[in-house]
């Protein structure tokens, strides 16, 4: 309790006595660079070949000769959409992005520059955490767009090129009984960890205490405690949600 206390202290601070719009803008972009673009490419390979192997499993357990084989598009697409894209790619997130925040906020800590801000009067939590998050949960459900996307044409080349169906079948999987909630429903994932990664993660990192052996010790709660939020909050947004 006392940990969860002092979180939302934390929250508090970051989002109250703020700088003017002019000061975050230019930290906001190199944030969203940094969150964002610098994970394209491990996204990229994570989600296409997850999309590529869940479809390869899918065919060889359908034993059944009365399923359809389209049904491994359907499910290829709603697996992906509901939890694949959203959800994996956000505990691989926590590990790259997250444990980043907490080591760069960490590193800041124990070299006082977090304490010669705040003697300056800036309002170091603040200045230094806003611009991550809000980069974050810019960045993040577009991260879980082109997840999902790379994902399903995983499926796609994977399924198609070793023959196990055909690319009318895996089509028509995708195409059939689409429900459009689960987009907005994704999309709610993504903002939700967002947030929580970016502001867990700094939670952890501007707390540091030490020297390089607490930064790396921070840096790794950082991630664990993400991810153990990631999970605790999709299961809550699934039993409110769906």
């Amino acid at each position: 309790m006392k940990a969860i206390g002092r979180f939302m202290i934390f929250l508090a601070a970051v989002f109250t006595n703020r700088e003017s719009f002019r000061v975050y803008w230019r930290q906001y972009i190199e944030e969203c660079i940094r969150i964002g673009i610098d994970s394209v490419y491990l996204v990229t390979i994570i989600s296409t070949f997850i999309g590529a192997v869940t479809a390869v499993q899918t065919v060889y357990n359908l034993v059944s000769p009365l399923i359809p084989l389209y049904i491994v598009g359907t499910l290829v697409r709603d697996m992906t959409i509901l939890e694949l894209a959203p959800t994996i790619t956000a505990i691989v997130f926590a590990g790259k992005v997250g444990s980043n925040i907490a080591g760069g906020l960490g590193t800041m800590r124990i070299t006082e520059q977090i304490d010669a801000l705040e003697v300056m009067g800036i309002n170091a939590a603040s200045y230094l955490v806003l611009p991550k998050i809000v980069a974050s949960m810019t960045m993040y459900p577009l991260l879980v767009i082109i997840a999902g996307f790379l994902s399903i044409t995983g499926g796609y080349f994977a399924s198609t090129g070793l023959e196990l169906l055909t690319p009318e079948d895996y089509i028509y999987g995708i195409r059939i009984d689409f429900v459009e909630f689960n987009i907005t429903f994704a999309m709610i994932k993504a903002v939700v960890f967002a947030f929580l990664i970016s502001t867990i993660s700094a939670y952890m990192g501007f707390y540091t205490h030490g020297g390089a052996l607490e930064v790396g010790q921070s840096s790794t709660q950082a991630v664990t405690n993400s991810c153990i939020a990631i999970l605790l909050a999709d299961f809550l947004l699934a039993q409110l949600l769906v």
